[in-house]
């Protein structure tokens, strides 16, 4: 993962998918992709216990918001172990750009979704990389 792939998501991926989004306003997901809304990229909620969140209809899986909008990055909030059944439905849904948050790392899953062609980035806060590069 180098600051081109960080660079090349950013600049590439306009809409993205949050899964894990917290519909709570403390939580790290919900200051993340706030701040990503607030800088103009279109929010996708992936939390099945959410009917909404920062204004946008939360969908329970990928999959089903894929039927509704086109994804381009899929910025994920779980547990490294969670990843690699998302890290397939990112391929699957013809996703750009897989984000594992800092603490995040499951080099199986990244391999895999690199193989399909998607850029992958883990490890970092999606927030502090745009901010730094901004």
């Amino acid at each position: 993962m180098t600051h081109s792939a960080i660079a090349h998501s950013l600049a590439h991926c306009k809409t993205i998918a949050v899964v894990g989004l917290s519909p709570k306003p403390h939580r790290d997901s919900y200051r993340v992709a706030k701040y990503m809304q607030d800088h103009g990229f279109r929010i996708v909620p992936i939390n099945p216990n959410a009917t909404e969140v920062l204004g946008e209809k939360a969908y329970a899986t990928l999959t089903e918001a894929a039927q509704h909008v086109s994804i381009d990055m899929v910025n994920c909030f779980r547990n490294a172990e969670d990843i690699p059944p998302i890290a397939a439905e990112a391929v699957a849904i013809g996703a750009k750009s897989l984000w594992l948050q800092i603490g995040i790392v499951n080099d199986v899953a990244a391999q895999q979704a690199q193989a399909a062609g998607l850029t992958v980035v883990q490890d970092k806060c999606l927030m502090v990389e745009h901010a730094r590069l901004s």
